[in-house]
């Protein structure tokens, strides 16, 4: 799964002359947090409803409402911007740029083909990439154990749940929180089958499995 699956091709941009009124309004407007800044096609820089509620104050502690409208109506977008900016591609996987995203507290990256912007991939995005990865729309059953990190230790618990009559729909695996050694495992099923034995089998051979009965599903 690549960025470009994920990313929203329809970007509002602003320009570096552009007033932060200007930024506000699109803001407000097409209900984003978030815009580029354009000039003659490429990328100079970004700019946030962060960056604009940081700027009002410190400049206009002692303004009236006129003012500040009239502050913002005056100031230019290239003076509060962030010229440095993260950037991905669109062929870069989902999980790279979310990993961006999370380690640089940022909320969105600029997606570049080249030199030309193509899209945009905001946290919101991530977050529906992970609902699919998960595949937690479609149902399901949720298995969750700990097991040891070793080759063959996810098709254990996986040929208990196709014993039972289930395929697997999502396979998840974590280190937070284990220790050395071991890893947790989710798995979600799909298609009917015997839901009470594959979770005895599930809790007997493993200590710590938690099984979530979740919608039955057709083959």
């Amino acid at each position: 799964m690549y960025v470009s699956g994920w990313m929203t091709t329809k970007v509002f941009t602003v320009g570096p002359d552009d007033h932060l009124s200007d930024a506000l309004s699109l803001m407000k407007e097409k209900r984003i947090k978030h815009v580029p800044v354009v000039k003659n096609g490429k990328l100079q820089g970004m700019i946030s409803d962060r960056d604009i509620k940081e700027f009002s104050p410190s400049r206009a502690t002692s303004l009236d409402i006129y003012e500040l409208h009239y502050l913002l109506a005056k100031t230019r977008i290239k003076a509060v911007m962030h010229p440095k900016v993260l950037t991905t591609t669109p062929d870069t996987p989902v999980e790279e740029a979310a990993m961006i995203m999370l380690d640089d507290g940022i909320g969105c990256l600029p997606v570049l083909d080249g030199d030309n912007l193509v899209g945009i991939i905001s946290d919101r995005d991530i977050f529906r990439a992970m609902v699919d990865i998960t595949g937690i729309r479609h149902g399901g059953h949720r298995i969750c154990v700990t097991i040891e990190d070793r080759p063959g230790s996810i098709m254990e618990v996986a040929d208990i749940a196709r014993k039972h009559g289930f395929r697997l729909q999502s396979i998840l695996t974590s280190y937070a929180g284990v220790r050395e050694g071991l890893r947790t495992l989710v798995l979600r099923t799909r298609a009917k089958g015997d839901f009470q034995a594959m979770k005895a089998d599930l809790e007997k051979a493993f200590q710590n499995a938690r099984v979530i009965q979740g919608q039955d599903q057709q083959q």
